[in-house]
């Protein structure tokens, strides 16, 4: 009987669940140091700093902070867009990307400044697009 409950459980939890990151790929002709290139020297241009930079394994992370968000929350400090791009060769010659897209709502609290995943935003998501079509090749 418990076995049952629990499984059930699991199912509607599972179900619940919302996806935050927004993960989208494409693929390209030129070559992953191109790629690499193109990416960070886009990324700099959509104005997001970068966080940390893999020159070896072709990954980058950015980051936007969002001033313009308020909420009434006496904890809230701002939003931040995140970007993690992983580019890597394929099996048929191609390159890809991968991009995820993260939202992060950033409070104050008595442990310091805390992160709290939320939905991507449209900017994000936007952003997403942009770096892909420009970096397609």
């Amino acid at each position: 009987m418990h076995y049952r409950l629990m499984a059930g459980a699991m199912l509607v939890l599972g179900a619940c669940a919302k996806p935050y990151a927004a993960p989208a790929s494409v693929s390209t002709a030129a070559g992953p140091d191109e790629s690499f290139a193109c990416i960070k020297k886009e990324l700099a241009a959509m104005g997001y700093k970068q966080s940390s930079v893999d020159v070896d394994e072709h990954r980058v992370n950015a980051s936007k902070i969002d001033l313009e968000s308020r909420r009434p929350d006496t904890q809230f400090r701002r939003m931040v867009d995140k970007l993690e791009v992983d580019i890597s060769p394929e099996a048929n010659g191609q390159t890809g990307i991968n991009v995820k897209a993260r939202t992060f709502a950033e409070y104050t609290t008595q442990r310091g400044p805390t992160e709290v995943e939320e939905k991507p935003s449209a900017a994000v998501q936007e952003s997403t697009k942009q770096l892909l079509e420009r970096c397609r090749g």
